[in-house]
């Protein structure tokens, strides 16, 4: 068993247990409290404050350290309101369940007189984070090299970390269906790019290699890319052990930097790092190595376009915590830029947000019940809270239809 990396933001946590304090830490946990408090009045959800209970009832939030949560929340806005629940400021025993209300109503929380003075207020990216060739390694590795054996803990056997696409109803499903839907997935990932007999596949972003590994299967020529060297490992092993080695490649590449000609390309859950200062570049690239008439397959977790607009530059928990560099599209936004800039055509489009929010539930529920394991990797008690909420906190995205996960296919013109 190999123990987990330390990479400063992870194990050390540089700062997050300094409260905001002083005049302007002051002033702004009072306007705080009484935005938060005011938007809480009209939720279906119950916070309580003290011996106070504010909402209209519904699934229970605890603030445990009043000034603690509204300091923070003053300050440094959703990044403030995860840190505190990342020291225990508040909680909730049903996290899923109160996050989702809130992010039902995530575009009018905020008054729209003051959304106007969002660009004043929010924190802009790191430079040190944006998605270049200097920097997309270190982005990359920073939760993707964390522990191969940490992520064995909670995903299925295909070592899937993207969306299942579950048969029947997907709040019914069990772990026990999570295999069998992570294979749906990728056959019909496989089947929109036409993968067959002697098709030459790049793959962007190789995960631990199970859609190389069945797009190989089906006498396919496979050439994946990661700049995860944890997932490379990891990957090449299971390709060998399934004697597919001759068939497939696994490569720390930049997807900047892949050559060739390709039949089919096909990505999972990979544009999502690119980061949207880099998304022409990206479509450029799968334009350039396809062949005329060939098929890109894209699965790419999206959110709604205006929200995508008005949040593209601003540095978030999930940002900080777990994917810097990060940033989701919009399927219009996908559109645009191919159709500018590309001749690739965007075709069918396949949505299964609710499968993501099931997914995202299993997921959950391995991690916690794995608890003594993660330990013993070497993670500490923030990190699991850190973890429990970063998965809740993407659950409720999905299960609020605030995020969509979408199959995207795309035919190269000519």
């Amino acid at each position: 068993m190999t123990r987990a990396a330390t990479p400063p933001a992870i194990q050390r946590w540089p700062g997050l247990h300094d409260v905001p304090t002083g005049p302007r830490a002051a002033v702004s946990s009072y306007v705080a409290k009484r935005l938060f408090l005011s938007a809480v009045n009209h939720l279906d959800v119950t916070v309580a404050v003290g011996t106070e209970f504010f909402g209209r009832g519904g699934p229970i939030a605890v603030v445990h350290r009043p000034d603690e949560f509204f300091a923070r929340l003053g300050v440094d806005q959703l990044i403030g309101f995860g840190e505190a629940y990342l020291t225990g400021a508040w909680d909730a025993e049903d996290l899923s369940g109160f996050l989702t209300v809130l992010a039902a109503q995530m575009p009018t929380l905020v008054p729209p007189q003051l959304q106007k003075l969002r660009s004043l207020v929010v924190k802009r990216p790191p430079r040190a984070q944006v998605s270049t060739s200097d920097n997309a390694q270190a982005n990359i590795a920073h939760h993707y090299d964390l522990s191969n054996e940490l992520f064995q803990l909670f995903l299925d056997p295909t070592m899937s970390y993207s969306a299942a696409l579950f048969e029947g109803s997907p709040s019914r499903a069990t772990a026990d269906d999570l295999e069998a839907a992570q294979v749906r997935k990728i056959e019909r990932l496989l089947d929109a790019a036409g993968v067959a007999e002697g098709s030459r596949v790049l793959e962007l972003g190789s995960g631990w290699g199970e859609l190389a590994l069945r797009a190989a299967r089906r006498g396919a020529e496979v050439r994946t890319v990661t700049l995860s060297v944890e997932q490379q490992a990891l990957a090449r092993e299971r390709i060998a052990a399934a004697g597919l080695s001759d068939r497939v490649s696994v490569d720390l590449c930049d997807y900047r930097d892949v050559e060739g000609t390709y039949d089919a390309v096909v990505s999972v859950e990979m544009i999502e790092a690119v980061g949207w200062q880099f998304w022409q570049t990206y479509f450029e690239k799968v334009d350039s190595v396809l062949v005329p008439g060939g098929r890109a397959a894209i699965q790419a977790i999206t959110m709604p376009h205006d929200r995508m607009l008005a949040t593209r530059n601003t540095y978030t928990w999930i940002n900080k915590y777990v994917f810097p560099g990060g940033f989701l599209p919009s399927v219009d936004v996908i559109d645009e830029i191919t159709l500018e800039h590309t001749s690739l055509r965007l075709g069918a489009q396949f949505s299964m947000g609710h499968h993501y929010a099931a997914t995202l539930r299993l997921w959950d529920d391995a991690f916690l019940a794995a608890a003594a394991q993660v330990r013993e990797l070497g993670f500490d008690d923030t990190f699991e809270r850190m973890w429990h909420f970063y998965l809740e906190y993407s659950r409720a995205g999905f299960a609020s239809g605030y995020l969509d996960v979408n199959q995207l296919v795309l035919t190269k013109q000519g």
